[in-house]
């Protein structure tokens, strides 16, 4: 069994949901199905972690601390990149220590996707050129400005175009579940939503 590993960007003021949904959704997917499945790793098809700029203690929205498994310095390789967003994705448009770490993880990348704000993120690196995605509901207009030559679709709560973008918060959990069902296929991705009791739209 192929396993893919999941590196999550995690920052000073990130959201939640952001990291956390999609999080649950890989961490939890199991190729064999039910409850019991879930007490082992054995038909787990992800490895999932975190990475910050440093391994310090981050703090999200709501106050909520949260230690990284890595920082940029000792990450593992990543197949699947997700760029969660949040208040810190502003200061970190400006970040170039940040932007190109993006840049490289995402030129390495099996996939990478994006929740909320974090397209933001993607749309500075350049990878949104010529592509269509979304974000949050407040930053539609500034993806637009970000990516003169992003299509920003303002209706649709997950955009795949080479790149799989989200729209804000709970989508990512959408954005993840759709990930899976291209890996693994749906029956295994309505499996795991049904494990998380988790409606699928």
């Amino acid at each position: 069994m192929q396993t893919r590993s999941v590196g999550i960007l995690i920052f000073e003021q990130v959201e939640v949901l952001d990291f956390a949904g999609p999080f649950e959704v890989f961490s939890r997917t199991r190729l064999e199905p039910g409850v019991e499945s879930r007490r082992s790793l054995d038909t787990a098809p992800f490895t999932v972690f975190t990475v910050a700029e440093t391994p310090d203690p981050v703090t999200a929205t709501g106050g909520l601390r949260v230690i990284p498994d890595h920082g940029f310095g000792d990450a593992p390789a990543i197949d699947l990149l997700v760029v969660p967003g949040g208040f810190g994705t502003r200061s970190l448009l400006e970040d170039e220590v940040v932007i190109e770490w993006i840049r490289k993880r995402a030129e390495e990348a099996e996939l990478v996707t994006s929740v909320c704000t974090g397209a933001l993120l993607l749309a500075t690196t350049g990878l949104l050129e010529g592509r269509r995605a979304t974000t949050h509901w407040g930053a539609l207009d500034l993806l637009a400005e970000l990516g003169d030559s992003t299509h920003v679709e303002r209706e649709l709560r997950v955009v795949e175009d080479g790149v799989i973008t989200s729209a804000g918060v709970s989508a990512g959990i959408d954005m993840a579940l759709l990930v899976v069902e291209r890996l693994h296929g749906r029956a295994v991705a309505d499996e795991t939503a049904r494990y998380m009791e988790y409606v699928r739209r």
